[in-house]
């Protein structure tokens, strides 16, 4: 019969030495995650000496933005309309797009694996391609305004989209998945009634956090002349119009202020 004294004696220096052995681990791996933010540091030329001698001018270019000239509000209300409208097509065009491609790679959907690489790689390509690039590439297709904007915006989140669709898709219950097609249920009808219900709010919920993104978003793409508040944006800076610059600025974050609380109340309602 074993000696329970010494049992517990060997239970607990085993116990010492899966501590030491967990404590090394976690040494080593801060110790690489250290070395290799030191090397990207050097990579980016890292400088916060530089960046704290940069502090006073960007106070500067802010304290000449005071007091913002309210008249310019006049002129810029509906280009930030117009950003609004770009994000809500463009979140529109990205679910069309994305939810399709979003099924096909789902892998508890779509059993071919040759079709869920062709989905995967299609979203790849179009989230690996920023919206700027895809803006573009569409204002130099269909010329300036707020379309190029809308179709660069559904491109890009299309690729995020679709990907955050398939990942949501593939970790639902399979209970409801088994019990309709025990009923004899088709592959359409299995999707419609038994996984869209389980992941319609998380559906709604990215929806919508990326149409907040999509507003930042598209006051970028007016810089390169696809629409919306950007193009004033950068129309009032080259111009060292920073009282106007300031308007521009509270503009836009009086829209992304608006939307976040909109779409705080639209998730609780839904959770």
């Amino acid at each position: 019969m074993a000696d329970p004294v010494q049992a517990a004696q060997d239970d607990v220096l085993a116990a010492l030495v899966a501590r030491k052995k967990w404590r090394f681990h976690h040494i080593a791996f801060m110790a690489v995650g250290i070395a290799f933010l030191a090397w990207a540091a050097d990579g980016v030329d890292l400088s916060p000496k530089e960046l704290a001698d940069g502090i006073p001018k960007i106070a500067k270019y802010f304290a000449l933005m005071v007091p913002p000239k309210w008249v310019f509000a006049d002129t810029v209300w509906q280009p930030a309309i117009e950003t609004v409208y770009i994000a809500i097509w463009g979140n529109v065009l990205a679910t069309l797009i994305g939810l399709p491609l979003g099924v096909l790679a789902a892998r508890n959907i779509t059993r071919l694996a040759p079709v869920r690489f062709f989905a995967k790689g299609t979203l790849n390509l179009f989230r690996s391609i920023s919206e700027l690039i895809w803006a573009i590439f569409f204002v130099a297709a269909v010329g300036l305004g707020p379309f190029p904007g809308a179709v660069a915006l559904g491109m890009n989140y299309a690729g995020i989209l679709g990907r955050l669709y398939a990942e949501a898709m593939e970790n639902i219950d399979p209970g409801p998945v088994e019990a309709i097609q025990a009923t004899g249920a088709g592959r359409i009808q299995v999707i419609l009634f038994a996984i869209f219900p389980q992941v319609l709010p998380q559906f709604v919920t990215y929806m919508l956090y990326w149409f907040e993104v999509g507003v930042r978003s598209a006051t970028v793409l007016g810089m390169v002349g696809a629409g919306g508040i950007g193009f004033e944006l950068v129309t009032t800076i080259r111009l060292f119009e920073f009282r106007e610059t300031a308007v521009v600025l509270l503009i836009i974050l009086a829209m992304v202020t608006i939307i976040d609380v909109a779409s705080s109340l639209i998730r609780s309602r839904i959770y």
